[in-house]
């Protein structure tokens, strides 16, 4: 089984992609690892994607996509993958579709979260986060025991730059102007399927767990 989890930021995908993974045995594959792999490793398409975001620049789609396509190809992904902040982009979307032709796979099903933004801007400003472990706290909700102490670990718990009202707001702005063309691309390929995602966590997965098993 190969799917797209779709979904702005704050949608809750992180958590849901948790659930899927330990469900399905499915390889979760994220774009950020893939290129903090390459860059920590020097390989060449690593060494060229360092080369445009020394220089400040967006990393082309065709480097992109080769990272992608090359992490597909590895064994781990046979079973079923699942891809996790890729595509963000329709021209990432269509390339990535035809790079799955070549490999003769396809996508099963792209699971699209769909959550008021009102509700996405309380939940990425209410945010705060591990600076150590990377945990992840809520001040509408779960929040460390000791103020600023991660419960895990005991590291400093703070709230990022990218939680923000003002980097919240462009960053679903940014996911309304551009990802959001995804929505009626998968779905003209009869692969999309929206889901409320403004519910309780175990709500949603069992929402997914009738998609992917239909």
């Amino acid at each position: 089984m190969n799917i797209v989890l779709l979904g702005a930021a704050g949608a809750g995908k992180g958590t849901q992609a948790a659930k899927i993974v330990a469900d399905y045995a499915l390889t979760h594959i994220s774009t950020g690892d893939i290129f903090r792999k390459n860059v920590t490793e020097g390989t060449p398409l690593g060494l060229e994607a360092k080369r445009y975001m020394d220089a400040g620049q967006l990393v082309p789609d065709e480097v992109v996509i080769a990272m992608v396509k090359d992490r597909l190809a590895q064994p781990d992904c046979e079973a079923g993958f699942m891809l996790d902040g890729f595509p963000r982009t329709l021209p990432q979307a269509e390339a990535l579709d035809s790079a799955l032709l070549s490999m003769d796979k396809a996508l099963d099903a792209v699971v699209a979260m769909e959550v008021p933004r009102d509700i996405l801007m309380q939940r990425l400003t209410a945010r705060r986060q591990c600076r150590a472990c990377g945990s992840i706290y809520n001040v509408m909700g779960l929040m460390p025991k000791s103020e600023g102490v991660c419960d895990s670990c005991g590291g400093e718990v703070y709230q990022r730059d990218d939680d923000t009202v003002e980097a919240a707001t462009k960053r679903l702005n940014d996911y309304d102007a551009i990802t959001s063309q995804l929505v009626p691309f998968y779905s003209e390929m009869g692969l999309l399927h929206s889901i409320d995602g403004n519910r309780s966590v175990d709500a949603v997965f069992a929402d997914i767990e009738t998609i992917l098993q239909g």
